[in-house]
């Protein structure tokens, strides 16, 4: 097969958003889709007709300009299939260059997309070198002190299994007594720490926490049995099930626990962009684009169903 219309043919266990007891842990359907990435550098970006309503509340001098300058904090070969680069080795594709494209159609915009690094994205926004972020930023109560965010994928974190484990994790109890490899300092942790200390008052083991330095030794003691459970993101969770077939997604948790966390597409605080970003999703989310961009990278678990403008986001650490 040629490079440049690689295909992978994947399967992903697809996770329901649908209501229940506990609406942050969600344990995934038993059924899976194939789901196909496309990783060539000619792929065509899904895009909405223009609303002239809407173009219509960009600041004159973006609307002028013609472009939509978007930072993404994903150099360096960035994270499948958020923002990495296509077969070519230099062009940027993923779920958040697609959001980008996507966005500015609806604002009569063209994106501009400039791959940075992460902290160099937020100098970035500050300096009024990018307009907007889309880096799969987290809407947090200390980062809207600074910015403004239009949502646009909920925040997910996946526990992957080997494949065939049997194991569904939709809370504390599901984790009780088994061994899930987790990375130090992260906010998976921090919900792992949560659940023990929740599994401790119910009277039950907590889990075993392990650590691993590099994420292959990780999987490889997943396929040993020497862990049985891993807590990472959710996007990086599904591009791994679906180009390794040797690990499931058998459950996910809210990046906010226990609030629903937020990816926003983010841009310096009262520039006048927040709103007119929020709409132009809101008019894809009801043309069904949106939808179609986030099934393209297998994503559809992440979907929300309005675009909100600066929503509760995680809250600030505790002062020390």
């Amino acid at each position: 097969m040629p490079t440049m219309l690689k295909k992978i043919l994947v399967g992903v266990a697809l996770l329901s958003l649908a209501a229940c007891a506990d609406p942050q842990t969600e344990a995934p359907k038993t059924d899976a889709s194939v789901v196909s990435f496309d990783t060539s550098a000619n792929q065509t970006h899904i895009t909405s007709t223009k609303v002239d309503a809407i173009a219509a509340e960009v600041p004159e001098a973006v609307r002028a300009s013609g472009k939509l300058v978007v930072g993404n904090g994903n150099a360096g070969g960035g994270q499948p299939p958020l923002g990495f680069t296509a077969d070519d080795n230099k062009t940027p594709i993923g779920i958040e260059i697609d959001i980008a494209h996507l966005v500015a159609s609806v604002l009569g915009l063209q994106a501009d997309v400039q791959t940075t690094s992460w902290e160099n994205l937020f100098l970035g926004l500050d300096s009024g070198k990018y307009q907007v972020g889309i880096s799969n930023i987290g809407v947090s109560e200390l980062r809207k002190e600074k910015y403004d965010f239009a949502t646009y994928r909920l925040g997910l974190h996946a526990f992957e299994a080997k494949t065939g484990s049997g194991l569904k994790i939709a809370g504390p109890a599901d984790i009780s007594g088994k061994k899930v490899a987790v990375s130090s300092g992260t906010l998976q942790e921090a919900i792992l720490l949560e659940w023990n200390k929740q599994n401790a008052t119910a009277g039950r083991p907590p889990a075993d926490l392990k650590y691993y330095q590099q994420s292959a030794d990780t999987f490889l003691a997943l396929q040993s049995g020497r862990i049985e459970l891993y807590l990472g993101p959710n996007p990086n969770a599904t591009y791994h099930v679906a180009t390794q077939h040797k690990t499931e997604i058998v459950g996910t948790v809210s990046s906010g626990y226990p609030i629903q966390g937020l990816v926003g597409v983010t841009t310096k605080k009262d520039n006048g962009l927040a709103k007119p970003l929020a709409d132009a999703l809101n008019a894809a989310i009801a043309d069904g684009s949106y939808a179609k961009v986030l099934a393209k990278w297998g994503l559809s678990d992440e979907a929300v169903p309005k675009s909100l403008v600066n929503p509760p986001g995680l809250p600030k650490p505790p002062a020390k």
